[in-house]
């Protein structure tokens, strides 16, 4: 009777982590997708040169996505990407298909040959397949699907292949390339070359002329698979000490920019506490102070990690967080 409780406890949570794992997968999906979408042109550059200086990019237009169902299996798939181009000096469309793999899956060969004939089916046109391999397997994948019988070969399909954990994170350093600086946390490093792995991807981003969206969006990326811990943080401040003025200043506004929009997106959520706060108890002068309160703390909360970091005067963080000097004063002193 125990045992059959103790199943009953370990399924659910069992289904629990699946579900979180899932929901992870999707997240970490759409994150991919959103990099390359954004920075298509940059991404084909980075791993496929050749190819780069044959496609028309004036003509770029991302598909709906594709959902599969595997009859064998049992399960819904969804494409990653698909982009639809033209080549130069070439009267054809063109339909790129990039597929991202996590993990390693010995029968991945033959279901991208799966997704290229249905999609052929449904677009009936040249169609280029790419395959991106992000697990940390110590294998070469197969960039080809064949069905062979003793007397011929029937099939030979074919695809690129870019394994990401095979190549070497310095390899990335040698363009300036948004998607190379976002694609160098999934890369192969060791243990410790994280620091100074962090510290060459901000001073390779400082070099990018691109607006706070793109910006951030470079950062979430590389972030969300390489970050440092609160030591790791405190080496990586000692480098940007010892960093050319010019450098250390490029990553400190970096930095500063970051920072203020955390506390950009604290007001917000400070007057939206405090407008919460003002209906519940029905006064407008509630409202008020709670929006007040939300946007000094989060003012506050700035100007302690700047100083923390040590990057900034006290006169710059006074002056880029709006404080009084007595404000300023009194919390540094607590």
């Amino acid at each position: 009777m125990e045992e059959q409780n103790q199943t009953s406890v370990s399924a659910p949570n069992q289904q629990q982590r699946n579900q979180h794992k899932q929901r992870e997968r999707i997240s970490l999906d759409r994150l991919f997708k959103q990099l390359i979408e954004t920075f298509f042109e940059e991404f084909m550059l980075c791993f496929f040169p050749d190819i780069h200086k044959q496609i028309d990019f004036t003509h770029v237009r991302f598909l709906p996505k594709e959902v599969f169902t595997d009859i064998t299996a049992g399960e819904k798939r969804e494409v990653d990407l698909l982009v639809e181009t033209r080549l130069l000096n070439v009267p054809c469309l063109l339909i790129i298909h990039a597929e991202e793999q996590e993990e390693y899956q010995p029968n991945f060969p033959e279901r991208m040959f799966v997704y290229f004939g249905r999609l052929y089916e449904k677009y009936r046109c040249k169609i280029l397949p790419i395959a991106m391999f992000a697990h940390g397997k110590n294998i070469q994948e197969p960039d080809q699907f064949t069905i062979e019988l003793p007397f011929k070969k029937v099939l030979t399909f074919e695809f690129l292949v870019v394994q990401l954990k095979q190549k070497n994170w310095r390899e990335f350093l040698r363009q300036d390339n948004p998607v190379a600086a976002a694609l160098m946390s999934r890369a192969g490093y060791t243990k410790k070359e994280r620091v100074q792995m962090k510290l060459e991807f901000l001073l390779m981003i400082t070099r990018f002329e691109l607006n706070p969206a793109k910006m951030q969006l470079i950062v979430s990326f590389f972030e969300t698979y390489l970050r440092l811990g609160e030591q790791e943080e405190m080496e990586l401040t000692e480098k940007i000490h010892q960093l050319q003025p010019k450098e250390e200043t490029k990553i400190m506004e970096l930095y500063t920019s970051w920072e203020l929009r955390g506390m950009q997106k604290g007001v917000q959520q400070g007057m939206e506490k405090g407008m919460q706060q003002g209906m519940q108890q029905g006064m407008e002068q509630g409202m008020q102070q709670g929006m007040q309160q939300g946007e000094r703390m989060a003012k506050l909360e700035l100007a302690r990690k700047l100083l923390a970091e040590g990057l900034l005067s006290t006169e710059k963080i006074i002056e880029l967080t709006g404080l009084t000097k007595e404000e300023f004063e009194q919390h540094s002193s607590s």
